[in-house]
């Protein structure tokens, strides 16, 4: 991907967060899911580590060499025309230059976003500092926006903080803490704040951390999550799904299991099944050539 493109797909990106409306970002886990939501009409994407490590056979939590997730980031920002955030989990490494670094090179496979966890999972756990010190992670994101400004790049941050998804003794105030660290990451580069959680986001606090934080919020879609239409009338300005679309899909895969061995029927798999043709019309361009790849040159067409 050239510069000019990149630096158009990350304008793109970054203007999509200055809604209404609520930016709606599927994760993905290979080409097939990306193109899938690409030709479903969502204006941009994000992967998701849990997915991308699964589908190779790791553990989330950095199990994944970074080599190997940037590997599929860059097929999937090849294989779309829309803009693609990749996760970079706690930034493969505590220094700031192994932050920046891996911003890096999921730039340069074409991502035009960034996920960075404050969670010291996968960078020297600590069972009782489960999350990074703030102006540690605050260098970290300064890191990475130093390197994007070096390259030309308006590479978008999303800051995550995991302070919903640890256990209540951890954190005496989740919200209080939630609001310093936003704070500190938007201070230093971060251009919105990710806030997963477990099921425990209410619409009242949602709302609250809107109005404390005043910046692009990105929340995770669970049980308990408000509709996306709430959302944005709260004043969210990114929700995403992480690793649960592709739990789902495993679900639909262990239920169609079952069914073979139960009663021998095929219902599940035949219901919804996307035909054949569709899923291979994705791999064509628009004059009906088959879409190169990039180690092999552009295949010979069939007659």
């Amino acid at each position: 991907m050239t510069k000019l493109a990149l630096m158009e797909k990350a304008e793109r990106f970054l203007a999509l967060h200055k809604g209404p409306p609520i930016l709606v970002l599927p994760n993905v886990w290979d080409v097939a899911t990306a193109k899938l939501f690409e030709q479903e009409g969502f204006l941009a994407l994000g992967t998701t580590s849990g997915g991308i490590s699964a589908s190779l056979g790791y553990p989330d939590g950095e199990g994944i060499p970074l080599c190997e997730n940037v590997s599929v980031v860059g097929r999937i920002a090849r294989a779309v025309r829309i803009p693609v955030s990749a996760d970079i989990e706690a930034g493969y490494g505590r220094s700031p230059e192994a932050a920046a670094r891996a911003a890096l090179a999921m730039m340069r496979a074409g991502a035009v976003g960034v996920n960075l966890e404050d969670s010291s999972s996968g960078c020297g756990k600590d069972p009782t500092q489960p999350l990074i010190d703030v102006g540690e992670q605050a260098r970290r994101i300064m890191a990475i926006r130093a390197m994007a400004k070096s390259k030309g790049i308006p590479l978008l941050i999303n800051a995550r903080t995991d302070t919903y998804l640890l256990a209540d003794k951890l954190i005496a105030d989740r919200f209080s803490e939630t609001v310093r660290r936003s704070t500190a990451y938007l201070e230093a580069g971060a251009d919105c704040i990710f806030i997963p959680d477990t099921g425990i986001l209410g619409r009242e606090t949602i709302a609250e951390l809107v109005r404390a934080i005043r910046a692009p919020i990105n929340v995770i879609a669970g049980a308990g999550t408000p509709p996306i239409r709430d959302l944005e009338l709260l004043g969210v300005a990114r929700v995403s799904f992480g690793p649960r679309p592709m739990r789902a899909c495993l679900g639909l895969l262990r239920r169609m299991s079952q069914e073979w061995r139960e009663t021998g029927t095929y219902v599940t798999m035949t219901d919804t099944a996307i035909t054949y043709d569709e899923v291979n019309r994705w791999f064509f361009d628009s004059s009906g050539a088959r879409t190169p790849n990039p180690r092999l040159g552009t295949p010979r067409r069939r007659t």
